[in-house]
């Protein structure tokens, strides 16, 4: 008995899970929220910038978290300890989300309130690009202290985001970086992308995200802001 190729196997996932994405898409685009998939590699800063913007937002914005995560509920901790709604998914072993893990996450949720959801990928600059899960927009964090490759090396990351953050501006004396590498780099693969340069701890760069975010989930424009 002939195999069936791997390749249509793959197809057929994939398909599925872009029919489940555009259905989330719709329902929340009719809800009113607009949605954010944050992903970057582990320890870019994802949960921080999370941590920062709930402390500044909460009181203008309806706020929902879902965070995924290989195992553990450490960083939906931290979340929830912010003051927001926040679902855990563990995908026990999988290297990024499903629209499916979204759609079941987003039952736990009263969504009557909400404004803004942000999704906290896994930590993976490969896998999570290729899975849409009916967000609006994508945002891809780097930081400083992973070097200055990135975008090179993980280019459809890149090509499939709206925005790129740049993170820990703070160790930029500390460290082998070069910002402008990094931009081009990432303009090259896509001219379009938004970019924020910032430090989570010093709070460097954090109010033009501030002011970006706002824009985006009032009005849904992308040039309501600059970063840079």
């Amino acid at each position: 008995m002939e195999a069936m190729p791997k390749v249509m196997i793959a197809q057929h996932i994939l398909a599925a899970n872009e029919t489940i994405a555009q259905e989330l898409r719709q329902d929340l685009t009719t809800r009113g929220i607009h949605t954010l998939n944050l992903m970057s590699s582990p320890g870019a800063g994802k949960t921080t910038l999370l941590e920062r913007t709930i402390e500044r937002l909460r009181e203008q914005l309806g706020i929902a978290v879902i965070e995924g995560d290989i195992e553990t509920s450490a960083d939906a901790e931290r979340i929830e300890a912010a003051g927001v709604p926040t679902v855990q998914i563990n995908t026990r072993g999988a290297c990024h989300l499903e629209a499916h893990m979204l759609r079941d996450a987003l039952a736990s949720l009263n969504l009557a309130c909400t404004q803004l959801l942000i999704v906290e990928n896994i930590g993976n600059l490969v896998c999570p690009s290729t899975w849409d899960l009916g967000e609006d927009l994508r945002v891809v964090i780097v930081s400083t202290t992973e070097g200055d490759d990135k975008p090179a090396k993980y280019p459809h990351m890149f090509a499939t985001s709206q925005v790129m953050i740049i993170n820990k501006l703070d160790l930029l004396p500390y460290v082998d970086y070069d910002l402008t590498k990094v931009r081009q780099q990432a303009t090259a693969i896509n001219p379009h992308l938004q970019i924020f340069e910032m430090s989570c701890r010093t709070g460097e760069g954090l109010d033009a995200w501030y002011r970006w975010l706002l824009a985006f989930t009032r009005q849904g424009n992308l040039s309501s802001a600059t970063g840079s």
